[in-house]
């Protein structure tokens, strides 16, 4: 198996910190995008102040799916004190 290039990542690693900066291609855009548009979704669907249960439980499942797609498609993050 072969290691990914570094522009084969869509998120690359932050330069300061641990994690995933914006993302370097279409794709990465595109997660992002999904992202968002479900958080309004999830946001009109399940109002906080009605249904708390269901709003949590939604946006974390989405943003549970966003760290999983980084975490495949970005580069391995490690903790960086400068580049």
């Amino acid at each position: 198996m072969t290691t990914p290039q570094k522009d084969d990542y869509w998120f690359p690693a932050k330069s300061f910190g641990w994690g995933w900066g914006a993302p370097r291609c279409w794709q990465g855009w595109a997660v992002l995008a999904v992202y968002a548009i479900s958080v309004v979704v999830v946001l009109l669907r399940f109002p906080p102040q009605r249904d708390p249960a269901a709003f949590f439980g939604c946006l974390s499942l989405a943003t549970a799916l966003l760290i999983a797609t980084c975490a495949l498609k970005g580069e391995p993050p490690r903790w960086r004190w400068h580049r």
